[in-house]
């Protein structure tokens, strides 16, 4: 497996990937599958911030993507992201997901990010809820019945995980140009 940084010619792929966890998961609360010109148009967000985006390869396949975003456009918020993560079903339970999130905290942690938030879709999500938890993100709440997808109420799991120095210190960076 390699991890890598997305590319251009990663699109069409990870807008499949991303369709169908739209269409057939709950991971995600969307309902419409986005394009692959929205798709390129969400990615260039974080790439615009100096976030990574990156893809899990195998065997010259793209086997997943993940990106951390802002938390919320808001400068006091410029040291937490949010982490999205998404395997393709062929690839799904062979350590994709956990390949693609230490990559994902260790880049964070190196632009001074201090904290990462997971926002799970769906309390019934055991895969991220696991995955997450392995990686040392701590349960810090739920929204309970707060999206209707799939004609049920889905929760919404919130996880989270310090990086560095965390709440520890001040700051040693600028953190995410996020406007002032």
């Amino acid at each position: 497996m390699i991890i890598r940084p997305f590319t251009d010619a990663d699109l069409a792929a990870v807008t499949a990937i991303y369709a169908d966890s739209v269409l057939s998961g709950t991971g995600t609360f969307e309902l419409d599958v986005p394009t692959a010109d929205q798709m390129d148009a969400r990615l260039a967000v974080p790439a615009s911030l100096g976030l990574p985006v990156l893809i899990a390869e195998i065997d010259g396949q793209v086997a997943g993507y993940a990106y951390a975003g802002p938390y919320r456009l808001r400068a006091a918020y410029r040291f937490l992201v949010e982490d999205s993560i998404y395997v393709a079903e062929a690839f799904r339970g062979r350590g994709v997901g956990k390949a693609l999130l230490e990559a994902l905290l260790s880049a964070c942690e190196a632009l001074g990010m201090r904290q990462m938030v997971a926002v799970i879709g769906d309390s019934a999500n055991a895969g991220s809820i696991a995955l997450h938890a392995a990686a040392g993100f701590e349960h810090v709440g739920i929204f309970h019945a707060a999206g209707w997808k799939f004609d049920a109420w889905r929760d919404v799991v919130f996880m989270q995980k310090a990086l560095g120095l965390g709440a520890t210190a001040a700051p040693d960076s600028p953190g995410l140009d996020c406007g002032r």
